[in-house]
């Protein structure tokens, strides 16, 4: 990779309300080398979705909260520019929680799924075709 710097937004204070940028601070740090099983992705698109409201409270919910100075817990999109995991390649596009963050080293557990769509927009893969077009599909036929 030319370029071993990542930008990251990272969770600086509890919002009291409704979270604003002085929550939040962008910092630099290397991209770490891959150990075995890893995948390196660029992220190209990062959600923003009414749960993060949850994830940066301190109370606890469904999920564990964004600790203060963690990478803000977010679902992204993006293509894999390295992998030590044979299930993934390098030009791969994948959706899953990477965070806000230029590039993400994960495991494959955090990648939800492969984008085998190649004729649509990646950035559907966190809206109609993501989690939150799932929620209204199902929320539409099974509860309404």
């Amino acid at each position: 990779m030319k370029n071993n710097r990542n930008r990251q937004v990272i969770l600086k204070s509890r919002p009291a309300d409704i979270p604003q940028a002085d929550n939040f601070d962008i910092i630099e740090s290397d991209v770490p080398d891959l150990r075995d099983g890893q995948i390196l992705v660029h992220n190209i698109y990062l959600s923003v979705e009414p749960a993060m409201r949850g994830w940066v409270s301190s109370v606890a919910n469904y999920s564990e909260p964004v600790r203060i100075g963690e990478v803000m817990r977010s679902f992204a999109a993006g293509e894999v520019l390295q992998s030590t995991h044979p299930d993934f390649k390098p030009g791969d596009k994948v959706m899953g929680m990477f965070g806000w963050q230029e590039f993400a080293v994960v495991g494959p557990a955090a990648i939800s799924r492969k984008i085998r769509e190649d004729d649509l927009p990646l950035s559907l893969s966190l809206g109609v075709a993501g989690i939150n077009g799932v929620t209204a599909y199902f929320g539409l036929l099974d509860v309404g």
